[in-house]
């Protein structure tokens, strides 16, 4: 990992789970899961979600395997988002025979609402400012993410919310 390292590495660092999820993850050792992670050390989303689900797969028993995207197009192409993106992070959930058993990403619903809000501010693209505006959004928008711990608690609520269904 070139970039994004530090950033990633503090989250992870200052992520907890409070004691009624670190019970609910403790009931998936057993499962023996495995998750292949679709990601890249660039993105910004990866820097927020990866971190926290390590976390959590440290108390649920699962087994990361970090795979990039550019690298795995072919896998890549099987998960897009709204059938067209090849927006990462990607967890894919598997048995111990690789039967996909459920898959999260990029991101959680609050994350989206909050990148959706931020994009509805910008200047239409064809204004000479929007390329500086842009970069300006995702500069604050990942300072944000690296401290705000309420960022931090939805990917756990919604990947939370995506494991559940196989208790």
């Amino acid at each position: 990992m070139q970039v994004n390292k530090e950033e990633l590495m503090s989250i992870y660092n200052s992520f907890s789970l409070n004691e009624e999820d670190k019970d609910f993850y403790q009931q998936f050792p057993v499962l023996e899961l495995k998750a292949a992670v679709l990601t890249a050390d660039w993105c910004g989303d990866a820097l927020l979600c990866v971190p926290v689900i390590q976390r959590i797969a440290e108390y649920a028993g699962i087994e990361l395997r970090f795979l990039i995207r550019d690298e795995n197009l072919v896998l890549m192409d099987r998960y897009l988002t709204n059938g067209t993106a090849r927006a990462i992070p990607k967890f894919i959930f598997m048995d111990q025979k690789g039967n996909e058993k459920a898959v999260w990403g990029p991101r959680s619903p609050e994350v989206q609402s909050l990148i959706m809000h931020e994009r509805s501010t910008l200047p239409a693209k064809e204004d000479p400012s929007f390329e500086e505006k842009q970069k300006e959004m995702y500069k604050n928008f990942k300072a944000r993410m690296t401290t705000d711990q309420a960022l931090w608690e939805s990917v756990n609520k919604s990947i939370k919310e995506e494991l559940k269904n196989l208790l």
